[in-house]
């Protein structure tokens, strides 16, 4: 009777750990390949603040180079491409530093708008994207983001 029950316990456990393996694998990130184009119109009004700090400065010219081309102008998104950043869904609270680095590391896979995933970036540093953040952050605190 013990070997029954024992038998059973480890099919149930291979089983639920098969299961588990392959709900739960990591779908990989489909590139977005929508470019940024001249139809394409900003989704926020961005007001500027009246300086950036040096950090920030550098993180402008590199979200120019690397994300502006999905993100918009100033991170105001592109209807139809990618959403803003600038933004409360992307406040501190809901989405740490952090996020951004992974995000760039690993891409991230459509959560909350329905834009599709978000390829991971290559080319940018940590520096860089911890400059990026600065700049976003500071667009953000800008236009009432905290």
């Amino acid at each position: 009777m013990t070997k029954p029950l024992v038998l059973a316990g480890v099919v149930l456990a291979v089983g639920a750990a098969t299961f588990a393996a392959i709900q739960f694998q990591p779908t990989p990130v489909q590139p977005v390949t929508a470019p940024k184009t001249a139809s394409a119109s900003a989704m926020v009004a961005v007001k500027q603040p009246a300086a950036h700090s040096e950090l920030a400065q550098m993180g402008k010219r590199a979200f120019e180079a690397t994300c502006a081309a999905c993100h918009g102008d100033n991170a105001a998104g592109q209807d139809g491409i990618a959403p803003p950043l600038v933004h409360k869904i992307y406040e501190p609270g809901h989405h740490s530093d952090m996020a951004f680095f992974m995000a760039v590391d690993n891409g991230v896979r459509a959560h909350h708008w329905s834009f599709g995933n978000m390829p991971p970036v290559a080319g940018l540093t940590k520096g860089d994207v911890k400059a990026i953040v600065a700049y976003v952050r500071e667009l953000q605190r800008e236009n009432g983001i905290f």
